[in-house]
């Protein structure tokens, strides 16, 4: 028998290519709800959603460590595997002890920690990948046992990523499962690391160069999106896409609008594709730029 812990995005897409494919837990185990809005309202997590969806039940847990009821459990049944994905805490004895596995979005050494996906897309990566590691007391330094990679398109953004590699590393989880493991030390002077995103880089500015704003636009879109000031409100950015015939002017300004928005970085042009004004639904820039007059010249 085997368990699934875990808590975020990646990890409920994880347990559904998990299912599709057959792969069954006997226990799984979540992080509690949250509270968001003005209503304080409980949101369960996403992997509570889509176990949900699946017609599985989960277990909710504060700190994994503190739970005396499922330290039992563990003793009692000693699962073959332990998946822990997209989980938020530190694993540590006694659960650290059992074959703990995890799916990680990125090759590693390459990008340990918290958003690789966001991380490789605000560097500008043309690749990206998933690997299958044993978990060890540091963060994502255990010893590999699997991994796959793919080519990343200009026109992917996060949210295609988690999707595809959420599929890659259940295959590649799978497969191994299906023979006996082995292991590969991980190179940790090849390490490099992947900290959260911070509020203050949610801006894009135009000061940017257009590649660098568009990664930003792309890295962003599971994250809340990014953004830019226009009259003194926020404008979220959603779909952009580089215009390097077009040369740069003054950062922010709008230097077409027939056939679409585009507005000129420190370089080149980048023309904004999906949009969202504050108080409103997504719409496509030119919709946009009808609806707020938006004229040749105009200063974002």
């Amino acid at each position: 028998m085997n368990w699934f812990i875990g808590t975020g995005i990646f990890a409920s897409m994880c347990l559904e290519g998990f299912t599709r494919r057959n792969i069954t837990f006997s226990k799984i185990i979540t992080g509690q709800p949250t509270r968001s809005g003005r209503s304080g309202k409980e949101q369960p997590s996403p992997v509570e959603l889509k176990a949900s969806e699946l017609g599985l039940s989960v277990v909710r847990t504060g700190r994994l460590t503190d739970n005396q009821e499922l330290i039992n459990c563990l003793n009692d049944e000693r699962p073959e595997y332990i998946f822990v994905i997209d989980f938020g805490q530190i694993i540590r004895d006694p659960f650290l002890s059992c074959m703990c596995l995890n799916i990680h979005p990125s090759l590693l050494p390459k990008y340990r920690g918290a958003a690789p996906i966001q991380r490789a897309l605000l560097d500008g990566e043309n690749s990206a990948g998933v690997t299958l590691f044993r978990l060890a007391g540091a963060m994502d330094a255990g010893d590999i046992i699997a991994q796959s990679e793919t080519i990343i398109t200009p026109e992917d953004n996060a949210s295609d990523l988690y999707i595809r590699l959420s599929s890659m590393g259940c295959d590649i989880a799978a497969e191994a499962l299906s023979h006996e493991l082995t292991f590969t030390p991980q190179d940790n002077s090849r390490a490099t690391f992947a900290p959260k995103i911070t509020k203050q880089e949610h801006e894009a500015l135009f000061t940017m160069t257009a590649a660098n704003f568009c990664n930003t636009v792309r890295a962003l879109d599971m994250s809340g999106g990014a953004f830019v000031f226009f009259r003194g409100k926020r404008l979220k950015l959603w779909r952009c896409r580089v215009h390097e015939d077009i040369k740069a002017e003054i950062p922010g300004q709008v230097l077409e609008i027939d056939g679409g928005v585009i507005v000129s970085c420190c370089d080149f042009g980048v023309e904004l594709l999906e949009v969202q004004a504050e108080g409103r639904n997504r719409t496509t820039g030119s919709e946009w730029a009808r609806g707020v007059r938006l004229k040749l010249g105009d200063r974002l």
